[in-house]
């Protein structure tokens, strides 16, 4: 056999390991995203992350339960001051109903829908603003491995809830990562109080990683700082978006 036929017979590298990407989205975040945008694969970090979330509700209900987090959400809305006892009462009945099913439903429903309009989102953004080809395949499998910061987010929130009271436990803000803890959310202002909260640090971690991502996948039509634009201008409208509501006191 020649040499030739010797070096056409070799086979392909084949990539990465699906353990060494979950390890690489940490600790070598370039090399892993040059991966997977080359072999957009997304069920296993999206599996992953639904699991671990599905995990923290299901804990949450049995150590907390969905009661006492409507009773957090009432005590810190002041329009749920003027309820009448009764009210309160049946406010809190219908609350806990609602929330017991959506609480399961956000992780199985929720995370892979969230995902879905997150890669149509940049990938419309990446594309139609700033001219980088990248397939929506490769966004979507981008988006699902950025979100893996949220499965340490999680644990450590399942481990916090275990190390407070319960009622001292909030799932709304379970990690104090955020610059929210240095404001006083009775006195401060709603609106400053939300935008300090999303300036969390896993939020952060995510938006890098997405940047990464997408930087590896525009197969240099697009700088790291581009691709930052394009992850943070969603994210600032919506943080913009949260604020407003809280000011309004239509969230906490």
């Amino acid at each position: 056999m020649s040499p030739e036929n010797i070096q056409a017979t070799e086979p392909e590298p084949s990539g990465m390991s699906e353990f060494s990407r979950l390890t690489g989205v940490f600790f070598e975040p370039s090399k892993t995203f040059a991966d997977i945008a080359e072999r957009p694969t997304w069920l296993v970090p999206l599996v992953l992350v639904i699991l671990v979330s599905l995990l923290l509700m299901v804990l949450f209900m049995q150590h907390v339960g969905v009661e006492g987090m409507i009773r957090q959400q009432m005590d810190s809305n002041p329009r749920t001051a003027q309820l009448t006892p009764e009210q309160r009462q049946r406010a809190i009945a219908m609350g806990s109903q609602i929330a017991g099913v959506s609480m399961y439903l956000g992780p199985i429903v929720g995370v892979p829908l969230y995902d879905l309009i997150a890669a149509a989102v940049l990938m419309g953004i990446v594309g139609g603003i700033l001219s980088a080809p990248v397939k929506f395949k490769q966004a979507f499998a981008i988006v699902c491995y950025a979100g893996l910061p949220g499965v340490i987010a999680a644990v450590l929130s399942i481990v916090v809830m275990f190390l407070k009271k319960p009622e001292d436990f909030d799932i709304r803000h379970p990690l104090a990562f955020n610059l929210g803890v240095l404001m006083d959310p009775q006195t401060s202002h709603k609106a400053l109080h939300s935008i300090a909260t999303s300036m969390d640090l896993f939020s952060i971690w995510t938006i890098l990683l997405l940047a990464t991502g997408f930087k590896a996948a525009a197969g240099g039509r697009l700088s790291f700082g581009g691709a930052l634009f394009a992850v943070a201008l969603p994210w600032g409208i919506w943080v913009l978006i949260r604020a407003g509501l809280a000011g309004a006191g239509m969230m906490g």
